[in-house]
């Protein structure tokens, strides 16, 4: 977790928006998880002002809190669940914590690599191989 430029009036969600699985999720949580956020797609944030780096926004969503701390993949989707309070609260924290948070990792990566063939996935989607989470250089 990194710490972000500033303090902000709402949180950020930061995605992939030349994916289409990626900007899909992103939409169908703006619809159904009552969390107050920006959802902004990386190529058109302003990075530098959010505290993250572009690899790490193609890498990774990206979860910005007001207090400017930065959470991506499973931690930033946990940190969004919380934030939106009620029954998603619980879900948040409860991927948040060991040993969930292992296995929402493990799916999240999963997920990561494979969102070209996920519902509303294009070949944009793609990761090359060595943007793959877990990937090693």
């Amino acid at each position: 977790m990194t710490r972000g430029a500033a303090a902000r009036e709402r949180p950020v969600l930061v995605y992939d928006g030349d994916c289409g699985f990626c900007t899909s999720s992103a939409r169908f949580i703006e619809r159904h998880v009552p969390v107050r956020a920006a959802f902004v797609p990386y190529q058109h944030a302003d990075l530098d002002a959010l505290g993250v780096t572009a690899e790490r926004a193609r890498h990774e969503v990206l979860w910005i809190d007001r207090a400017g701390r930065v959470g991506g993949g499973a931690e930033a989707v946990g940190r969004l669940l919380t934030c939106a309070g009620g029954p998603w609260r619980a879900l948040g924290t409860v991927i948040r914590v060991a040993p969930v948070s292992w296995a929402a990792w493990a799916v999240y990566r999963l997920v990561a690599i494979n969102r070209h063939r996920m519902p509303g996935g294009t070949a944009a989607c793609a990761l090359p191989a060595d943007r793959r989470p877990g990937a090693r250089g």
